[in-house]
């Protein structure tokens, strides 16, 4: 772990990151306790994890303790609420209509998941939290299941389009394959799963980002391209593409044996900047900022 030395920059960079407009203290106390609760993750057995439950208590647990983090407080900002939604469906939109089934991994607050039932013929959405997902109502054609962290409780071969945003990273690297097989196995024919996630080079990502240099929060791991690649080839995804989007732009890229080999050499020419040059050229936003990759049953 390679922390950041200077508290001067660390209360600049809390104060200027549109992403989180709390106090400075508040942003410490959410890290000290977000990073003590991912230690327990790192160092659990997987009997832990799933057998015990382990993912639905520290997210229980962070949520309960820390009353200001941005997925509670959200709740109560119909404005921010509906302006993360928009952004999120300008992606969604060109695969929803009202013929199928959607499923959402790690829906928070479902505030998506509500909004795109009103879409489609079905939503399944599923949480590791018992505290986040407590909605006074939830329409008829929408559920909401508790997962152990690799469980996906919805029938198998049913779901059209999958979608996840900021999920992957959250999970103990060894479940990650585990989990993405049963997100492949609820899919229908030439069904899909739309995986957004953080890259490694422009983060980290999660509250740490105040902090550390490498994600030390409930980012457990945060993913290189060709990673993401690998592992999606790995569970039996036909066709792999990675998204490049911004609203106005919408661009599609096959990864495939030979452009994986380019994508190969461009982050191993990332690695060999100094970390601040190599955060902020990863950042652009058409480059490696964040990575959506839609794998194909």
């Amino acid at each position: 772990m390679t922390k950041i030395n200077s508290d001067t920059t660390q209360v600049s960079t809390a104060k200027t990151d549109a992403r989180d407009s709390r106090t400075w203290e508040q942003i410490r106390e959410h890290y000290e306790i977000e990073q003590e609760l991912a230690r327990q993750l790192m160092n659990s057995t997987r009997e832990e994890r799933i057998n015990q439950h382990l993912y639905t208590h520290v997210y229980n647990q962070l949520f309960q303790k820390v009353s200001h983090h941005p997925q509670l407080t959200r709740k109560s900002s119909p404005e921010i609420q509906t302006w993360i939604v928009n952004q999120r469906l300008q992606l969604l939109a060109r695969f929803l209509n009202s013929e199928i089934t959607y499923l959402e991994i790690g829906p928070g607050d479902c505030s998506l998941s509500l909004e795109v039932a009103k879409r489609v013929k079905r939503v399944y959405a599923v949480d590791v939290s018992t505290e986040i997902t407590k909605l006074p109502n939830i329409p008829d054609n929408m559920e909401i299941f508790i997962s152990d962290g690799c469980s996906i409780p919805v029938p198998e071969n049913t779901v059209n389009l999958a979608y996840s945003h900021q999920l992957m990273e959250h999970l103990h690297p060894d479940d990650a394959l585990e989990q993405l097989e049963n997100i492949y196995n609820t899919l229908a024919a030439n069904g899909k799963y739309i995986c957004i996630t953080p890259n490694w080079y422009s983060g980290p990502h999660d509250v740490s980002r105040h902090f550390d240099q490498q994600a030390t929060g409930f980012h457990l791991k945060e993913y290189k391209l060709s990673e993401m690649y690998d592992i999606f080839k790995k569970v039996g995804f036909s066709q792999i593409i990675w998204v490049k989007s911004n609203g106005k732009i919408y661009l599609e890229i096959p990864i495939n044996s030979i452009s994986i080999n380019v994508m190969k050499l461009v982050e191993y020419l990332l690695n060999i900047f100094p970390y601040k040059f190599r955060q902020k050229l990863a950042n652009t936003p058409l480059l490696f900022r964040g990575m959506t990759i839609i794998g194909y049953r």
